[in-house]
């Protein structure tokens, strides 16, 4: 009986630390090639059985890791894959050594309750801050003979629109000497007023050219992780495209 509930524990686990692996990674694919490759990982169990030496173990592992990667994700990115299939195991061992479970009389029941939380915690933090860095940007604004390089990051909640000519508003944290004042009336979902805005010469983002955007100055100073520069939902799916 006890082996048995090995053989579970494995499954379970290798199928959540699969299943963070694909969220994390934004992996397209069923999940049922994640259950036959749990099934894999977890009769790995029989090799308790089979005499090996340190050295033969560990390349028997390796060897089913990257067959179980194989499986549920294919062979595309396979180095990629399998690094964030070891990382997401190596912060779970160790979350499990931490919490010392081996104490308890039954503890790999402690451990199919609180693998999932590990797991769900890591992966949501890890996604949070994969989506924060790939959304911070290098902004450089040319207006009138000048060029401003700022730190921007696209804000999801920046849907900030002139009402007549539609075109969208970067918000910047910045005193600009501005020759030109457009009072832009702007509408969002839940409000509406006016915006001091400028129309700038040239906007680069990451050393591409966008057109059709207004450089809006805030009336409120922000501080947001160094960055003095939001951009417009909008310019997500225009990178997208590009």
């Amino acid at each position: 009986m006890y082996i048995e509930f090995i053989i579970v524990l494995n499954f379970l686990l290798d199928y959540l630390i699969l299943y963070g692996t694909k969220r994390l990674l934004k992996i397209n694919g069923p999940n049922k090639r994640l259950l036959l490759s749990s099934i894999i990982g977890s009769s790995t169990i029989i090799f308790l059985f089979i005499k090996t030496n340190s050295f033969e173990m560990f390349l028997i592992k390796i060897i089913i890791s990257c067959l179980m990667i194989i499986i549920s994700f294919g062979t595309r990115n396979i180095f990629r894959n399998t690094l964030y299939f070891y990382f997401i195991s190596i912060i779970v061992g160790g979350s499990v050594y931490l919490l010392d479970l081996n104490k308890y009389k039954y503890y790999f029941l402690y451990l199919i309750v609180l693998g999932p939380i590990i797991i769900y915690l890591l992966i949501r933090e890890l996604i949070s801050l994969r989506i924060t860095y790939q959304d911070k940007y290098v902004v450089t604004i040319y207006y009138k003979n000048k060029k401003y390089i700022l730190e921007g990051f696209i804000d999801t909640g920046n849907r900030l629109v002139d009402s007549i000519s539609k075109k969208a508003i970067i918000l910047v944290n910045l005193n600009i000497k501005v020759q030109e004042v457009l009072y832009i009336p702007y509408k969002t979902l839940n409000s509406e007023g006016i915006i001091p805005c400028i129309k700038p010469d040239k906007v680069l983002i990451d050393n591409k050219e966008y057109h059709n955007y207004l450089v809006g100055i805030a009336k409120d100073k922000f501080s947001l992780n160094g960055e003095n520069c939001i951009l417009p939902n909008r310019l997500k799916e225009e990178i997208c495209l590009d």
